[in-house]
């Protein structure tokens, strides 16, 4: 493998994916745009934005080249933030073990608000595994509708709130879902503290409720933007409003 053709690190290439969709919002173009500009692919650059496939050297070079900005500030000199101690999570992610926290791994059915359309519910998976090498349990979603904006990064079990912090850090930019153990049934429930995507590149701070279900639960899940006639919408409106009805989760207003 020549030198361009090497492929970044998982955590680079959360870093280089956000950066680069922050960039394509900021300057309202197309992803075609910047694809032509670049001189790769429009295949190419959607998937390393939706993490289907990692970004080569090559592609970070034609990419910084055509927005006029480097994407490797931090590159594969940098130092891993997170210690591994004895098959031990680091400190800062509750330094458990894999065995103390196996009954978190599995596909769970994600549902929260629509931020677009009021009443409508966003659905889509997220899987919880453990991560062998770097030794903590890690959390990917897929099936959206806007795959580009597909999360990923580590879990937080900590034991002193006794809640589940899954965690995306990418360039110091947070988003945050912070969710109660699981009940008997295994659903957990809870709030997401993220960014939404306003007018042209204007992007807001919005927490919203959050309910993580056991996939097993339902025969035939559905996914992406769920209305009221759909047949799936009653079922998950329930659960969606035991989030804050069942007091697992609060918004204070002044």
């Amino acid at each position: 493998m020549s030198q361009h053709d090497a492929v970044l690190s998982d955590q680079l290439n959360l870093r280089v994916a956000e950066r680069v969709r922050e960039e394509i919002a900021r300057r309202r173009i197309s992803r075609q745009h910047l694809a032509d500009e670049a001189r790769i692919s429009l295949s190419t650059l959607e998937k390393a934005l939706s993490g289907h496939r990692p970004f080569t050297l090559a592609t970070i070079i034609r990419l910084e080249q055509a927005m006029g900005f480097e994407l490797r500030d931090q590159t594969e000199t940098e130092k891993p933030k997170l210690a591994i101690s004895n098959g031990h999570a680091a400190e800062e992610l509750g330094s458990y073990s894999r065995a103390a926290v196996s009954w978190l791994e599995g596909t769970f059915l994600t549902l929260r608000p629509s931020f677009g359309n009021h009443g409508d519910i966003f659905a889509y998976c997220t899987d919880i595994v453990w991560d062998a090498g770097n030794a903590h349990l890690k959390f990917e979603e897929r099936e959206r509708t806007d795959a580009s904006f597909s999360q990923r990064g580590c879990v937080s079990v900590p034991h002193l709130s006794g809640h589940v912090y899954l965690v995306t850090n990418t360039s110091g930019q947070y988003r945050m879902a912070v969710l109660s153990r699981p009940s008997i049934a295994g659903e957990m429930y809870g709030i997401l503290t993220t960014l939404r995507a306003g007018q042209g590149a204007q992007l807001t701070p919005v927490s919203v409720p959050l309910v993580l279900v056991p996939m097993k639960v339902f025969e035939a899940p559905v996914f992406g933007r769920i209305t009221r006639l759909d047949q799936a919408y009653d079922q998950y409106s329930r659960f969606l409003n035991k989030t804050i009805g069942d007091g697992y989760a609060s918004f204070v207003m002044s």
